[in-house]
């Protein structure tokens, strides 16, 4: 049987636009994950009297197999924010390792695989610390300087920097916080060449007169611990990363965060994640309409379950967000999460909060 030409035309012209169609969703996979890097933050490695911030080895190799085998682009934090903050592309599948603390154990069980590798890793580094018992000294960190390790500044003294002391006004706080990186600084200097662009808060603590005293020393990019993906217009000074300790130090756990992207997320209020008089706090954020089904939107807090989310009628992608209990802890999460509109990619947000005069490690 012969259609006419019409018909011929019209079924070629339909597997033009199919074909159209399949090699733009193709590219539009790719491209949801350029623009944004999934960070990663580590601790001790195959220490297993330290559980809540160990991996063992055999798991962080397994994990680094996985980055191998799925092809990923693994390149250090140093790079990962010049190009956030250049606006240059990152690769489609694009990982950062990074290792907070400098325990001896980086060196004995983390380098070896990674030299085997070949990944890059960033190594933030607590000065007052080094040399001490348990830590890299300052040879050792030289000879992975040398080797290509990238190395930050994760303080002097490594404390509660978000902390006023005792009758210290916000001046003598800053004064004081101020002085403590710029002691770190210069050490780092002093001892390994070269000036340290990267900072990591302390705990993943910060707070907005905090982020003020890191941005006007110069830094360029500052890693805090709520759980996240970095990406193109997100704030280069509180960089999310997913823990890889304890419970979260598993090659399940990476591979579901590997396949995280990010969500965008604009917080309305508060300002600062510090808790103040409203415990639970509320948590107001705006959505992009369009890039994720808003239906499935939830959110888990850290010990409890889910928390409340109200949508607010008058503005479609602006939701209010809020425990059903009092946040146990120093510090606590609020992570809201959805999936794409067809349902076959998640988003992760977390947002961090701090409870002054606590103590927890």
């Amino acid at each position: 049987m012969r259609f006419p030409i019409s018909f011929v035309a019209i079924f070629r012209t339909l597997a033009c636009l199919g074909l159209f169609l399949a090699l733009y969703l193709q590219a539009f996979a790719a491209s949801a994950t350029a623009g944004q890097a999934n960070i990663f933050i580590y601790h001790r490695f195959g220490e297993a009297r330290y559980p809540s911030t160990n991996i063992a080895l055999d798991v962080f190799s397994a994990q680094l197999r996985e980055l191998r085998e799925g092809d990923y682009s693994v390149l250090p934090l140093g790079e990962v924010v010049d190009r956030l903050r250049s606006g240059d592309p990152l690769p489609e599948r694009c990982a950062c390792l990074t290792v907070d603390d400098a325990f001896r154990s980086f060196l004995s069980g983390a380098m070896p695989l990674l030299r085997r590798h070949g990944f890059p890793v960033t190594l933030f580094v607590n000065t007052d610390a080094v040399g001490t018992p348990g830590y890299l000294d300052w040879d050792e960190l030289r000879a992975l300087a040398r080797e290509g390790v990238e190395i930050g500044n994760h303080s002097a003294s490594h404390a509660y920097l978000v902390e006023n002391l005792p009758g210290e006004d916000d001046k003598a706080w800053r004064e004081r916080v101020g002085g403590d990186l710029i002691r770190a600084q210069r050490q780092l200097e002093r001892e390994l060449g070269g000036t340290s662009r990267l900072f990591a808060y302390p705990y993943g603590e910060y707070s907005p007169g905090l982020l003020e005293v890191v941005r006007d020393l110069g830094f360029s990019g500052a890693a805090a611990q709520q759980s996240g993906v970095a990406a193109h217009g997100a704030d280069l000074f509180t960089l999310p990363r997913f823990p890889m300790g304890g419970a979260y130090a598993t090659l399940e756990g990476f591979r579901d965060k590997l396949a995280m992207r990010h969500l965008a997320v604009k917080v309305v209020s508060p300002v600062s994640p510090i808790i103040g008089a409203e415990d639970p706090p509320v948590l107001i954020v705006e959505i992009p309409v369009g890039e994720v089904d808003l239906s499935r939107l939830r959110c888990f807090v850290q010990g409890q379950g889910e928390a409340r989310i109200s949508r607010d009628p008058a503005a479609p992608g602006r939701f209010r967000v809020q425990a059903l209990q009092l946040l146990s802890g120093r510090r606590n999460k609020y992570t809201l999460t959805a999936p794409s509109l067809d349902g076959r990619r998640w988003y992760w947000f977390s947002q961090l909060w701090v409870r002054r005069g606590t103590v927890e490690r």
